[in-house]
């Protein structure tokens, strides 16, 4: 219970006695028009009294009148029918003759209306009067429609209520479904639904009464569904706005109701992510649980993501291995605070020394290895072809030998869509890093006894170091402009939360309880993208949800594609039919097989060109290996701008 002044806490004792006094005689009359009942002077007295202690229970002199709630009006109502009882009692045993017996239930019932009335007017005047009820009229504060279900609504406007600010005064409401159409939730109407968003916007613009801002109220809307209702208020010039999720929301009221309501900007995020897809985390916890887990690249977007949710499952010690310092510190101190039971290692280690790699792995003997570690920026590898060699390639051999040499019983690759039909070097390189590991998962299926090795494949991961998205941020806080390299650019998107949920899930099917699809051995897991998105809308998006128009406020500019890109990324090749392995946004790539001796061979000669510092030769011996590898080396040339 938050204190109260003891001022105020006397005023309202003050208050209260002088209404109950008040009701005594108003009952009095009410029950007894003809004054036959001569009532003593100290009845007025009495009544205060047996009021003020009946409402001792129930808090009475500590409400807060300008938020007088339900609750609130309970704790009046059973004041008012215990102070007439305690009243009662008193006028019994003073020996007053009642002139009607029915004097305590008026004398109640008027209490109730003399306590009750003023709390619920004077909560109105303060919310007017400090910028307006939810549904009031206030016409210097900024006006908002808000979203969502309608318990999340209520919350919201609860705390609305309580801001101190009064910044916002909400015009209406709109519905998740269709059935509350009409309704009201503190005074303010449902006026329509998602579904018919447009339809409602129309109508008020046309009323001249468009509020200024939309507030998205449900945390769980996003997706397509919020895309269309945000390409909606964005035609009428509306600012979006996500309001704060519900457990940061106060519904009893006890929290400090003078706290400011902070709304947020929609992230892009929001728009571009899917419906949750059921994972199978009693099976990730038998994986993981009681192991000792290593996950290379731990500093990386992936990799830290993957170091998060590993650690939530219990593993018996995580060991976290990166080349970069920061990148390193930063997520053992993050595992620490979150995780402070979980034993942990964090070591410093490039994946391209064998020596150092074999030694971590023999010191430490992980069972299950996810190797994140890699050079993922297609134009700095383009510019640097020989180191992406040695790190994706070279390093990924080192890791996987060594991971199979202490008898790990599962290594987990991050590929990447980039690696289909590739014509970059990066691309070519993690899809060569597929065909060894796939060489050796095939090699130890058949046998029945080593090592698995599951390849994952996916691919554009939301705010990833060096993505499109932290670009466009950076480029707006500049003013623009925002670059895209050319019009019709697609590219697949997926948050890493998503990801690496599912990343998990293909390892629990490829290394844990569930079986393969049948003869799929050496499959690539594929996680379900859904629809490829346009780089320039994507930029548009960005434009409008910081408040400003594409082209007009904001310029895009296109710069032609880079060496090594090419307009559209593919998850599948031709010759990998997708398979289905019975669980949801998760595919398998039927599998190219590939001999792991003969691969490894051609890896070590690659190795050695990259170390002498033979490039012509690396790419000749790259390509040799990954026949489908047409190098877009020059890139092309800058395009004419369009809108």
């Amino acid at each position: 219970m938050t204190a109260r002044p003891p001022v105020r806490i006397a005023l309202n004792i003050a208050v209260d006695g002088a209404l109950a006094a008040l009701a005594v005689s108003l009952a009095r009359v009410a029950a007894d028009p003809s004054g036959a009942w001569l009532d003593p002077p100290w009845l007025p007295a009495a009544g205060a009294a047996t009021l003020l202690l009946a409402g001792l229970p129930f808090r009475l002199p500590w409400q807060y009148w300008r938020f007088a709630g339900i609750d609130d009006l309970l704790a009046v109502a059973w004041s008012s029918a215990i102070g007439a009882a305690l009243l009662a009692f008193v006028i019994a045993l003073s020996g007053v003759a009642s002139g009607n017996p029915a004097f305590p239930a008026v004398y109640a019932l008027t209490l109730l209306v003399l306590l009750g009335a003023p709390r619920v007017v004077y909560r109105r005047w303060r919310h007017r009067r400090g910028g307006g009820l939810p549904g009031g009229f206030a016409p210097d504060i900024p006006s908002a429609l808000v979203v969502g279900a309608a318990e999340d609504i209520d919350l919201f406007l609860r705390a609305l209520a309580w801001d101190r600010r009064r910044t916002l005064q909400v015009e209406g409401l709109l519905a998740v479904g269709s059935r509350q159409t009409g309704r009201r939730i503190h005074g303010s109407p449902f006026l329509g639904s998602i579904d018919n968003a447009a339809a409602v916007l129309d109508r008020l613009a046309g009323e001249d009464r468009l509020p200024d801002t939309l507030v998205v109220a449900t945390p769980d809307l996003a997706g397509q569904s919020l895309a269309v209702l945000v390409e909606q208020a964005e035609r009428h010039g509306m600012r979006i706005r996500r309001a704060p999720r519900p457990t940061a929301l106060d519904p009893a009221g006890t929290a400090d109701r003078s706290r400011e309501l902070e709304l947020r900007p929609m992230a892009i995020e929001d728009l571009l992510n899917r419906a949750q897809v059921p994972l199978d985390r009693e099976g990730m916890a038998r994986l993981i649980q009681g192991r000792r887990v290593i996950v290379t690249g731990a500093g990386g977007t992936i990799g830290s993501e993957l170091a998060r949710q590993v650690a939530a499952l219990g593993p018996e010690r995580l060991i976290l291995l990166d080349n970069g310092e920061y990148a390193l510190w930063l997520i053992d101190l993050e595992l620490a605070e979150r995780h402070p039971h979980v034993a942990r290692e964090s070591l410093l280690a490039d994946i391209r020394d064998e020596a150092r790699v074999r030694d971590v792995f023999e010191h430490w003997r992980p069972e299950l290895v996810f190797h994140a570690a890699a050079l993922k920026h297609v134009p700095m590898v383009e510019a640097n072809p020989l180191e992406g060699l040695l790190t994706n390639v070279a390093g990924t051999r080192h890791v996987a030998d060594a991971a199979r040499a202490v008898g790990a019983r599962a290594m987990v690759l991050i590929s990447t869509d980039k690696a289909v039909n590739p014509t970059s070097v990066m691309g070519a390189s993690k899809r060569l890093a597929e065909m060894y590991c796939q060489a050796l998962d095939i090699a130890a299926r058949s046998t029945g006894r080593g090592m698995r090795c599951i390849t994952v494949r996916f691919g554009n991961v939301l705010g990833s170091t060096g993505s499109v998205v932290p670009l466009f941020q950076r480029q707006l806080e500049r003013g623009g402009p925002l670059t895209v390299t050319h019009p019709d650019m697609q590219r697949y998107f997926m948050t890493v939360r998503e990801a690496v949920g599912l990343v998990l899930q293909a390892s629990v099917v490829g290394a844990g309880d569930a079986m393969l699809p049948s003869g799929e051995e050496g499959g690539i897991f594929v996680l379900d993208m859904g629809k490829p998105v346009k780089i320039v809308d994507l930029a548009r998006q960005m434009i409008r949800l910081a408040g400003l128009m594409p082209e007009r406020d904001v310029e895009i500019r296109f710069t032609g594609l880079r060496p090594g890109e090419k307009l559209h990324e593919e998850l599948f090749h031709g010759k990998e039919p997708p398979v289905p392995t019975g669980f949801p946004a998760l595919l398998m790539a039927s599998p190219r097989t590939a001999d792991p001796a003969i691969v490894g061979r051609a890896i070590d000669e690659i190795a050695a060109a990259c170390r002498g510092g033979q490039s012509r030769l690396a790419l000749t011996l790259l390509g040799r290996l990954v026949t489908e590898f047409e190098h877009n080396a020059e890139g092309l040339m800058p395009v004419v701008n369009r809108p």
